[in-house]
């Protein structure tokens, strides 16, 4: 990791001479005072500076994207990453060729190199409490959109017969898109039957 010594009337002061050194910000830093400041005799004879050393700390997102490229180096894959973060979730978008093969049927794939990159993150950044979204380019949204086409279309289906439509197993994530696709709809209701991996939304007229 990178450090940076540096000097200043104050520990403050002293600080921000080695945060601007480094290019970073307080949040990826740590800081070990080496000396405190002192006025010395009459505030001239002995004084002494404030000196501190200035470390760099590891970032999430530098780690989990090293992470994440390491995966896909073992799978063939070249692709890029944009991260984007906020205060409740660290979004990670893959774009590049052969991206399928990331995926996986019906994102499988996906969710569990998303539940792979969690507890990677979570182990090594004890105190985070961001969630990783692993997406790959824009497959989420797609998925989503995809999900809420069916939801519609499934809850025609089951009032048109007069019975119960049931879905293929899929992951919580996306057995909630399909309940809160449907969750105001007046002539259906939805509920979850079975047990994971195999459980599954069964559509069903009031």
């Amino acid at each position: 990791m990178r450090s940076a010594e540096a000097t200043g009337k104050t520990v403050g002061e002293a600080t921000q001479k080695a945060l601007e050194e480094l290019g970073i910000d307080a949040e990826y830093a740590e800081v070990e005072t080496l000396e405190e400041p002192s006025n010395g005799l009459f505030g001239l004879i002995g004084s002494k500076l404030a000196r501190v050393r200035v470390t760099e700390k590891e970032r999430p997102e530098n780690y989990l994207l090293e992470f994440l490229n390491g995966i896909m180096s073992k799978m063939n894959l070249d692709g890029d990453v944009e991260i984007i973060k906020d205060d409740d979730i660290l979004k990670m978008n893959v774009s590049g060729p052969k991206m399928g093969m990331l995926i996986g049927k019906r994102g499988q794939t996906l969710n569990a190199l998303q539940y792979l990159l969690n507890v990677a993150y979570h182990k090594r950044f004890s105190g985070q409490s961001r969630r990783v979204i692993l997406d790959v380019e824009d497959y989420r949204e797609k998925r989503e959109e995809t999900l809420r086409v069916l939801a519609s279309n499934l809850a025609k289906k089951a009032l048109r017969n007069g019975k119960q439509v049931i879905l293929e197993p899929m992951s919580p994530q996306e057995r909630r898109i399909i309940h809160t696709a449907l969750q105001d709809h007046p002539d259906v209701s939805t509920y979850s039957q079975g047990d994971e991996p195999y459980r599954k939304v069964v559509i069903a007229p009031r």
